[in-house]
């Protein structure tokens, strides 16, 4: 039994006209997951110009609580209702930053995994220490780094580092870039 969170990552291709509906029912699954125990947090991705296949991410505090949610009879029916907005459903659980990259044998270079981290972090802390680094100056330093690493933490996991890696797929997965001594993370071909 896993003690980490588990994240399932599901992909939809919007069936031919049926976009909006596809929206609706995506926030559906959405709010009807909220209602879980053990549920963190979920998103979609839309697809970007050109492509057509939706990206949704559903959180869970193990994979208990993720079992009992994908399980539920309510998932079930709310599924049935949607099958008709969408066609090759893939689904699959990932557990720590895995989930961010991609399948085993399909992440990119280790190097690119932590570009792509700081390319989210970096502005985000930017953004939060000069916003309110001066409320918190008067702080000592162990309850400034806890208040920031409380607030920053949740919104990288949840939403910039997610929205970092779907950003910068194409570099993220090119198979131009050569990976550095000591990678074992093999790009996707």
């Amino acid at each position: 039994m896993s003690t980490s969170p588990v994240t399932m990552m599901v992909a939809r291709r919007v069936a031919d006209g049926r976009y909006q509906d596809l929206l609706a029912w995506l926030h559906e699954g959405e709010l009807l997951a909220t209602d879980f125990p053990g549920y963190l947090g979920s998103g979609v991705l839309a697809p970007p110009p050109g492509d057509n296949e939706f990206q949704m991410i559903f959180r869970f505090s193990d994979a208990t609580t993720l079992g009992a949610w994908e399980h539920s009879a309510s998932r079930k029916a709310w599924l049935a209702r949607g099958s008709d907005l969408f066609a090759g459903p893939q689904e699959r659980r990932v557990s720590g930053i895995d989930g961010w990259f991609g399948a085993a044998g399909q992440r990119p270079p280790r190097w690119k995994q932590a570009v792509a981290i700081w390319l989210a972090f970096f502005p985000v802390s930017l953004l939060f220490n000069f916003g309110l680094g001066p409320l918190l100056a008067e702080l000592s330093l162990v309850p400034r780094v806890m208040v920031s690493t409380l607030v920053l933490t949740p919104l990288m996991v949840y939403f910039f580092i997610p929205l970092s890696t779907h950003l910068l797929a194409g570099w993220l997965h090119s198979t131009q870039a050569k990976a550095l001594p000591g990678d074992t993370a093999t790009a996707r071909h």
